[in-house]
């Protein structure tokens, strides 16, 4: 569920970003608009965002090799980290550097009522990406507050998704306030200031992903309660306490476990087996993205 709800959030932000992005340049080109130039280059990017996006999730399920013994999970932890980078550099960045020249050297724009009339359309558009993405992470966020599920999902692509089109409706809002009051006073300095503030935005937006993204590209365990979960399912039966125990999540949908248990002694060898065998089914009945386990049997030496 949690693949296909991404899918369809990146092919919705796929179509409006590619159609707002054409829109947009046509609108720079009349008006001369910084602020809808800027929004342009960010409409691009973020379009190629989206086919990296994809490509991560396609070369991700690629099989495990003898190189890659745990597979291409990762893909998609990398592709979306270039995402925050290209979302830093191509949108942040050049931003920044077009809305100071506009503000040092402000142009009177020319037909800004068709920069507004895109914008609100663009507006429409991103609204519907936006609402698609939100859709689809309710059906894997569960009780965690929005600002809690971008920081601990394990899917990169809900989170990227949902931050680029927040950061895309407020940059739309910036722009159409730059250039609105750029119309009403006169003073086109504002439509570079509305350019600069969509470059914070972005910047801001840009390295909340690249920190998050590379956390998980190095290597993140389970949460809390998950691994409260997993310890809880290892301990029972002939199983007396978990000594030891590290998890890892090798791609979103794919978790590897490797435990050192204490077992009761005095077991026979068949009975040692079939209790780490009991163990790592309880644990797979209770968090399925466990995949990968390790068990490493022992005697419990704090009891001896």
């Amino acid at each position: 569920m949690a693949a296909s709800g991404g899918t369809k959030a990146i092919l919705a932000a796929l179509g409006a970003n590619a159609g707002i992005a054409v829109a947009k340049f046509v609108g720079f080109l009349i008006t001369g608009s910084s602020s809808m130039l800027a929004e342009s280059v960010h409409s691009v990017a973020d379009t190629s965002n989206q086919g990296l996006l994809l490509l991560g999730q396609k070369t991700s399920r690629r099989k495990a090799t003898r190189e890659h013994p745990f597979g291409y999970g990762r893909d998609r932890y990398f592709y979306s980290f270039i995402v925050a980078l290209m979302l830093f550099t191509l949108g942040s960045a050049f931003a920044l550097y077009e809305g100071i020249h506009k503000v040092q050297h402000p142009e009177d724009l020319t037909s800004p009522i068709v920069a507004v009339v895109i914008l609100v359309v663009a507006i429409g558009l991103e609204t519907y990406s936006f609402y698609t993405a939100i859709v689809e992470s309710k059906k894997i966020k569960g009780d965690k507050t929005w600002w809690g599920f971008i920081r601990q999902s394990k899917t990169p692509e809900l989170p990227v998704v949902l931050l680029e089109d927040a950061g895309a409706l407020f940059g739309l809002v910036f722009a159409l306030i730059g250039v609105g009051l750029s119309v009403l006073t006169g003073n086109p300095v504002w439509d570079g200031v509305g350019t600069i503030m969509i470059g914070v935005l972005l910047g801001v937006i840009a390295i909340t992903l690249i920190i998050e993204m590379k956390s998980l590209l190095i290597g993140e365990g389970s949460g809390e309660r998950e691994l409260e979960t997993i310890v809880g399912e290892l301990t029972s039966g002939d199983v007396e306490r978990v000594i030891h125990i590290r998890t890892q999540y090798i791609g979103p949908d794919e978790l590897l476990v490797a435990a050192k248990l204490a077992l009761r002694s005095g077991l026979p060898m068949a009975d040692v087996a079939r209790a780490i065998d009991e163990a790592e089914r309880r644990v797979r009945e209770k968090v399925p993205v466990a995949r990968l386990i390790y068990l490493e049997p022992d005697l419990d030496r704090t009891l001896a």
